[in-house]
């Protein structure tokens, strides 16, 4: 998929490409099972793990796990995977040990997408994939892949 070390950027105009980016990834995973989405609010964090989801054979609709912390999903295409929807916002490091992190985390059949996980990087294991979300214009966003 990303291969180590490697910077992909990619610019979308709307929600239906930024999804059409999660689903590409998604369908491309094999070792990468952490998935950071960092940026600011409202540049596409959602919308993109909507499209991962959706690429990974979930059916929705999908909304950020903003106040339940973590969704739980099981993928009809990769069919011993767990999956974890999480959103970091309201939360620090601590608090997401306390929920099982480490267990999740060690999971080799675990995928994990977080939304805002630059607020949790202290705890995140190296060679995550990290995708920054940034606002170029009203409309164009850049979507920066890199996996360390």
């Amino acid at each position: 998929m990303i291969s180590t070390r490697s910077v992909k950027t990619f610019i979308t105009e709307n929600s239906k490409q930024t999804q059409e980016l999660g689903k590409i990834l998604a369908r491309e995973i094999n070792t990468d099972k952490i998935i950071c989405l960092e940026g600011n609010l409202g540049t596409g964090k959602t919308t993109f793990a909507q499209g991962f989801l959706k690429g990974l054979g979930i059916k929705g609709p999908f909304t950020s796990p903003t106040f339940v912390i973590f969704k739980y999903y099981k993928s009809r295409k990769l069919k011993n995977f767990n999956i974890y929807h999480m959103d970091a916002y309201r939360v620090n490091a601590k608090d997401v040990l306390n929920l099982g992190w480490k267990e999740i985390v060690a999971g080799k059949d675990n995928i994990i997408i977080i939304e805002w996980a630059d607020r949790i990087k202290k705890i995140i294991p190296k060679g995550a994939v990290w995708i920054k979300f940034k606002w170029l214009s009203e409309k164009k966003r850049e979507i920066l892949f890199k996996s360390e």
